[in-house]
């Protein structure tokens, strides 16, 4: 799996550069994504701007991504999906679970405004 990972103090960046992600790809995005995870990211951004096509182990890959993250209370989002992968999603009814949004830097934002409104609550939390 070709692949870069930008980490940074909020999230963690996982650009793919690979047309396919697919029954070959995934179970390596999977792990990469545990390891990820258990060394403490808990924000993490898909980039699928090279990601032409997804199947139905990709989609694990993926569901898995969001699901290690929503348990430790952060955030998974997919950035850059093309219309294939979109369309995929939709027919899949997983776009009402998953992050979804349309370049990285919006999905940095989501991720920023998450932490913003997790550091709120818990401070209204203490009053």
């Amino acid at each position: 799996m070709k692949y870069t990972i930008e980490k940074t103090e909020k999230y963690t960046l996982i650009q793919l550069h690979e047309e396919k992600l697919n029954s070959i790809i995934a179970p390596e995005l999977k792990s990469e994504l545990v390891k990820l995870n258990a060394e403490g990211a808990k924000n993490m951004i898909l980039d699928m701007c090279d990601v032409k096509y997804v199947d139905s182990s990709g989609l694990s890959s993926i569901l898995v991504g969001n699901r290690i993250c929503e348990n430790a209370e952060g955030v998974f989002a997919i950035a850059n999906p093309n219309e294939h992968v979109m369309k995929l999603i939709k027919i899949s009814q997983l776009d009402s679970i998953l992050t979804i949004l349309p370049t990285k830097e919006e999905a940095v934002d989501a991720i920023f405004m998450s932490e913003l409104e997790k550091n709120l609550r818990a401070e209204g939390a203490e009053e």
